[in-house]
């Protein structure tokens, strides 16, 4: 009975990937219909497009999605011919100056900024992959991004800001200033951050050099066991003196 139940049990966990994939797709396929099919709000305006064209609302929904499609791919033309800047500024100067839409759009355009890698870059250009040892190296460590690498003065000693993602959900977590010696840049990528978080430890982060490692274990071990030396010496060097 044990038997059957581990065999079944692999099947399972063998199909799941699956299963969560179509779940999934299946999830984002109706939130698409519910607020761009035929019927939703955003649906009756790409009906509006294609009414001109055929009286039927099926057909002109269908019809009016081409139309938007086909301006889609005549942007992105437009983007990769070399206009890439002079568009998103014009973007930028509409809708910066539009109260509460204009903190919506830079949101936005942060979270797009993410994924986008047109220009060769990694994702969140702004961004960079660090190490964060909270208490100095040798303590806790956590992979987190650094959004700026200008360095901020509070009273005598210099911070650098640092997010710290939450998981399984990397685009959120707590910006924390910590000291400058505290961060050490990480390998890697923020997609491998991404991933870490994502799949909320699993999937493992590029660690240190074993070099690397070794030496500062090897100068950790040193500093602990430096102080229970010299304890260790001065009772010899008593004994010495009483002999003399």
């Amino acid at each position: 009975m044990g038997r059957i139940f581990r065999v079944f049990l692999s099947g399972a966990l063998a199909l799941l990937p699956i299963m969560v994939t179509v779940l999934v797709t299946a999830w984002l396929g109706s939130l698409v219909a519910t607020y761009a099919g035929p019927g939703s709000f955003l649906g009756n305006l790409i009906t509006h497009l294609g009414l001109n064209l055929s009286a039927s609302s099926h057909v002109a929904y269908f019809i009016g999605l081409g139309i938007i499609v086909a301006l889609i791919f005549l942007l992105g033309l437009a983007v990769e011919s070399g206009l890439r800047s002079w568009i998103s500024n014009s973007f930028d100067w509409f809708m910066m100056r539009i109260p509460l839409v204009s903190n919506v759009y830079d949101i936005s355009k942060r979270f797009v900024a993410m994924m986008d890698r047109g220009d060769g870059e990694d994702s969140l250009k702004g961004m960079s992959p660090v190490w964060c040892f909270f208490g100095g190296e040798g303590s806790a460590a956590t992979l987190a991004l650094m959004p700026s690498n200008e360095p901020v003065a509070v009273g005598d000693k210099t911070y650098v800001p640092v997010l710290v993602p939450f998981a399984p959900v990397p685009f959120g977590g707590a910006l924390v200033y910590v000291p400058q010696e505290w961060v050490r840049p990480a390998d890697g990528g923020v997609e491998r951050l991404v991933n870490v978080y994502l799949s909320m430890g699993v999937t493992p982060p590029i660690g240190l050099p074993a070099e690397t490692a070794t030496v500062e274990v090897a100068e950790a071990a040193a500093k602990k066991t430096a102080p229970r030396k010299r304890a260790r010496n001065r009772p010899a060097k008593a004994e010495t003196q009483d002999e003399t």
